[in-house]
């Protein structure tokens, strides 16, 4: 579906309605004489710019003014008089604002007396300012028109800054986004991201958006909320019909039905479907009505999320079919060693993703180890068939023999660039050293086994203790556990024993669940 499709959009983009948030222009007069003061409070009297009301912030010296323009971040024009008492003190106050403040948005007009007028274009090319008046020429139209253009001038440069603000910070949660690994995490996080997009365009404080996330796989027949904010929270995990409001029930329904997101109202409603498994439809409602900028902004984000989610799907796909492959070389490798194929190699992943996780490695680096730990023996496809199908005990030059498939693993994965089968060799090479130093084929000790040999090769074991063999039945869980206990310290990582026996619950689950 097009992006285009996506959005239906019932009139055209106004960006001079992010300006209509603040109640009142801010002028600020710089001016030791009162007559500046009363003509601009008379001339603007009931005056209105883009529907806003002019406020005259009075200031009668130097300091006042600096008190003020400091004070007031929001003043949108400054009229100074360039004499403040006997001193040229409205130059200074100038360079203040731009230097000092380094601000470069509100607009300043700048008053002189004829003794002055010689260096007029000296300081319109020194300072910057952005009028020029002498007081001789400082009528009631003149003001008018220099306020009004100056006023004109602020709310220009302040949708530019705005706009660059708001783009600048789509731009970093798009890139967010695309780095994000799983589709879950992808779509929880969405549902905030376009919450704060929101408010940072309403200069919403108060964080007045809310809203929820429903999914629905092929196979289901209603949606059921999978994120949502605190007011949604307690339809967390529950069916969508759960909810009471007939409302956004009709909403969703009609998102869902036809493919395309909608605003209504307050109300908008956006469908996101990676066009294989899971369908999502966003729900987010405000307190204030959905300006025609925030659904332009929404948009504009929106076209990269769906960009980044397809992204996501192919990069998933890819990464299923990788997976998948070295699922298959595992149970091949374990196929050629045992009487019959079964989980081995799965299950040896699964336990190898929780020490990970428990252990602290990161989330790319738990990714790996999971995917990568499956082909810890695929060195056995190179040991010949007497050695490697022997049901009995094998001699000291077999077992010699055998240990080869360690470093037989490694040099058929090592010269590979990708990641995953470069975690692979490691594993494959180091899952038969003992943290002790008597493992082999290095005789590694300690923290010089690579972690990720250390964790597969507990999980190894294991898996192994607690499985049928051609030479062995099955162990009994409490003598794995005293095992375990046993060899911490010398077999084992002591830490990553530990975490073992802390998660043996959900180990054993791992075992019942992909037993063989």
């Amino acid at each position: 579906m097009s992006i285009e499709k996506l959005f239906k959009m019932d009139k055209p983009f106004n960006p001079i309605e992010i300006l209509n948030k603040d109640e009142v222009w801010k002028i600020l007069i710089v001016s030791d004489e009162e007559k500046l003061h009363k003509i601009s409070s008379i001339v603007f009297t009931d005056f209105r710019f883009h529907g806003k009301k002019v406020e005259f912030i009075n200031a009668y010296s130097f300091d006042t003014g600096v008190k003020e323009i400091t004070n007031n971040s929001d003043i949108a024009v400054v009229i100074i008089d360039i004499m403040i008492g006997n001193d040229i003190l409205g130059l200074e106050l100038v360079k203040y604002i731009r230097k000092y403040l380094n601000n470069k948005y509100t607009r300043i007009i700048l008053q002189s007396s004829k003794s002055e007028e010689l260096r007029k274009k000296d300081i319109i090319l020194n300072y910057d300012i952005n009028d020029y008046k002498g007081k001789e020429e400082l009528t009631s139209l003149n003001l008018f028109t220099g306020i009004v253009t100056a006023l004109r001038g602020y709310k220009d440069i302040t949708i530019i800054e705005e706009n660059r603000k708001l783009l600048k910070k789509i731009m970093e949660i798009s890139n967010k986004l695309y780095s994000l690994g799983s589709e879950e995490e992808f779509v929880s996080t969405l549902l905030f991201d376009i919450i704060s997009v929101l408010d940072m365009a309403d200069n919403n404080k108060e964080n007045c958006s809310r809203g929820f996330i429903v999914g629905k796989k092929k196979y289901q027949n209603d949606f059921k909320i999978v994120e949502s904010t605190h007011d949604y929270k307690h339809f967390l995990d529950k069916d969508i019909q759960s909810l009471s409001d007939s409302k956004i029930l009709k909403y969703i329904n009609i998102v869902a039905e036809q493919q395309y997101s909608l605003f209504k109202e307050n109300v908008f409603v956006l469908y996101l479907d990676n066009q294989n498994e899971k369908k999502h439809i966003i729900y987010i409602d405000t307190e204030v009505d959905i300006s025609i900028f925030d659904r332009e902004l929404v948009r504009l984000f929106y076209n990269n999320v769906v960009m980044a989610f397809e992204n996501l799907n192919l990069y998933n796909e890819i990464e299923d079919t990788q997976r998948e492959i070295i699922y298959t070389l595992g149970e091949v490798a374990e196929a050629r060693s045992e009487s019959e194929i079964g989980n081995h190699v799965k299950r040896v992943a699964m336990y190898s993703e929780i020490l990970a996780q428990k252990f602290g490695l990161s989330r790319e680096e738990v990714k790996i180890v999971k995917m990568a730990s499956p082909i810890h023996d695929v060195g056995k496809i190179a040991i010949p068939d007497d050695i490697l199908l022997k049901p009995g005990k094998l001699t000291i030059s077999e077992f010699e023999y055998m240990k080869k498939h360690a470093k037989l693993g490694y040099e058929m994965l090592k010269n590979s660039k990708r990641e995953v089968l470069k975690a692979a060799a490691i594993i494959a090479h180091q899952h038969h050293e003992k943290y002790d130093g008597t493992g082999y084929p290095q005789g590694l000790r300690g923290e010089k086994i690579h972690i990720y040999g250390r964790i597969t090769g507990i999980a190894d074991v294991f898996d192994a203790l607690l499985s049928r063999r051609v030479y062995k039945n099955p162990w009994k869980v409490e003598n794995v556990i005293d095992l375990m206990k046993k060899e911490k310290g010398k077999h084992f990582d002591p830490i990553l024993v530990d975490i073992l026996l802390e998660n043996i619950d959900e180990m054993l689950e791992i075992y019942e669940i992909y037993g063989d």
